[in-house]
């Protein structure tokens, strides 16, 4: 992608590079030669007293590194992000955003995630956890990191909540994420084979084999989006299981 020397006009950025040193640079000089996706957060994440979530680390299954995640609902929008089969690599809080207003007031954000997509282009996002989350403060600076981001070719977005159902089947599969739930060498091909055609989860795991054995690769292989499952209702042993690309009622939130 390339930039020209006039977009990105007017805002700075803010990260740590490699050894922990503070950088600022013009955004759209910082855009094209960092990699975000490898810096840790240019700022920690607050810890509110009373929360029941704090901040804690994601281990992302597309790139085998943590992710430093501060709330509940930014570790739901990793999940989603983390099965995006167009993400290439994913980073917590690792670049400031600095811009002045109209009447000359510095202003500053801090995008909580940062994930990298396959064609080079980036996704900064928020995810609040209602939608007036962060008060006029939020909204007015959403509103310019977005214009930052549209002026390089990038986007901004303050990602809505997840359905509470959605939300539970994302938290059990993610699970299942780590490789080793693949299991021996020819057991997720022969997972693969008996959901070809669309079945009850249970009926295709027993006739893998153990279902104690067979149904983590089955999980697994939702994640993956080697399989396919609608997720708008809960996972039980009757769902119905397919294969890649089919379209089962309420199939969402998937890799594809």
């Amino acid at each position: 992608m390339r930039v020209t020397a006039d977009r990105g006009a007017g805002f700075e950025a803010v990260f740590l590079d490699p050894v922990g040193q503070v950088v600022q640079q013009r955004w759209v000089d910082a855009a094209l030669a960092v990699a975000f996706e490898d810096l840790p957060p240019v700022s920690a994440f607050p810890v509110i007293p009373g929360r029941r979530w704090g901040p804690g680390l994601w281990w992302s299954a597309t790139t085998g590194r943590h992710v430093a995640a501060g709330s509940n609902a930014m570790r739901i929008q990793l999940m989603v992000l983390d099965r995006d089969p167009r993400v290439s690599a994913l980073a917590g809080r690792p670049v400031r955003l600095l811009w002045r207003t109209g009447r000359g007031q510095v202003r500053s954000w801090v995008p909580q995630l940062f994930a990298r997509y396959s064609d080079g282009t980036a996704l900064l996002a928020d995810c609040p956890s209602h939608p007036d989350a962060g008060g006029d403060r939020a909204l007015k600076s959403a509103r310019a990191v977005a214009a930052a981001c549209a002026d390089i070719g990038w986007s901004y977005r303050r990602l809505e909540p997840l359905d509470d159902v959605l939300a539970a089947n994302l938290k059990w599969l993610a699970g299942y994420r780590h490789p080793r739930n693949a299991g021996r060498t020819d057991l997720l091909a022969a997972v693969l084979e008996e959901f070809a055609r669309p079945r009850p989860l249970i009926e295709g795991a027993e006739a893998a084999g153990d279902p104690i054995e067979v149904l983590p690769a089955v999980f697994h292989a939702l994640w993956h989006g080697q399989l396919t499952t609608g997720l708008q209702t809960p996972l039980h042993e009757r769902v119905l299981v397919g294969p890649r690309g089919w379209s089962s009622p309420g199939t969402t939130g998937g890799a594809g």
